[in-house]
């Protein structure tokens, strides 16, 4: 059993954030029927960084659905993760996805690595 049935998702999107999903999942053939994987691996300037790459479903990945984007976190970065609000904006200075991480210490500037 997957541990997404608990009360507060992993990983969630914001309207915003799964409507550029799901336009990047249609402009690449290759993405078909995959889903949004969030993870957090060692590097950047404070330690741990943020990436998302479309992927299918592995062995003891918590999935979830957000206004029709399906989400995967490993089990690793979960415990990282976990309460993390995935947003996007569509700004020339400062836009793109944006994470907003309870369990973050420190963010650096960039707002792509963090420590925990």
């Amino acid at each position: 059993m997957s541990t997404a049935t608990l009360a507060e998702p992993v990983v969630s999107l914001t309207p915003s954030a799964a409507e550029q999903v799901k336009s990047m999942l249609a402009n690449e053939t290759d993405s078909a029927g995959k889903r949004l994987r969030v993870y957090v691996e060692k590097g950047g300037c404070s330690g741990m960084q943020y990436g998302m790459v479309f992927d299918e479903q592995r062995d003891g990945d918590v999935a979830d659905e957000f206004h029709g984007v399906g989400v995967l976190v490993d089990a690793v970065s979960a415990q990282v993760l976990h309460g993390c609000v995935i947003d996007f904006k569509d700004e020339l200075t400062g836009g793109g996805f944006k994470i907003s991480n309870p369990n973050a210490k420190q963010s650096c500037g960039c707002g792509k690595s963090f420590e925990a």
